[in-house]
């Protein structure tokens, strides 16, 4: 049988396999009611006065922790952020297209950065690619939520949409 957390008081308070409270008794009569049950003694709380034990099956519960963490992983969701690249002097079309990409990665349920980038002289003229990411935003208004407004990071200009709670 396995004494879990070191017991130091010579009196702990007990409670039986089945959750029953079996009062404050001495230590080694608890690992003999334990090893009867042929189960473990488990120190459940140190700090209390005198401190509280529990006779269980301890890799028992181990494995029931587990399998309750696993389906609690199981249930998380996990939301990527994904990026598209624009210029200010992107077609029509091919923003158009970009356009298509988001939308399918908010249908997915992600997040998606739209990140504008000047080259060269391009960076004095920001109203052009503010222009640029607001088009994007009002094409993708009915599936999505602007997370981010839109800034200016150096060379870069990003906003981040994310999808629409649906009701």
């Amino acid at each position: 049988m396995n004494i879990n957390n070191t017991i130091r008081a010579t009196e702990i308070r007990l409670i039986g396999a089945e959750g029953e409270a079996l009062g404050v008794i001495l230590t080694s009569k608890a690992l003999e009611l334990a090893e009867q049950q042929q189960l473990d003694l488990v120190e459940v709380s140190p700090t209390a006065v005198p401190p509280v034990c529990r006779i269980m099956d301890y890799g028992k519960f181990k494995y029931q922790q587990s399998k309750k963490l696993q389906e609690a992983k199981k249930k998380q969701v996990h939301v990527e952020v994904k990026e598209i690249k624009l210029r200010p002097k992107t077609d029509d079309h091919d923003l158009m297209f970009k356009i298509k990409h988001v939308r399918r990665f908010l249908e997915e349920g992600n997040k998606a950065k739209v990140t504008l980038v000047f080259r060269g002289r391009e960076i004095t003229h920001m109203d052009i690619g503010r222009a640029v990411i607001e088009r994007f935003a009002a094409e993708l208004q009915d599936v999505a939520v602007i997370e981010s407004q839109p800034r200016v990071d150096g060379r870069n200009m990003f906003m981040i949409v994310a999808p629409k709670v649906k009701k």
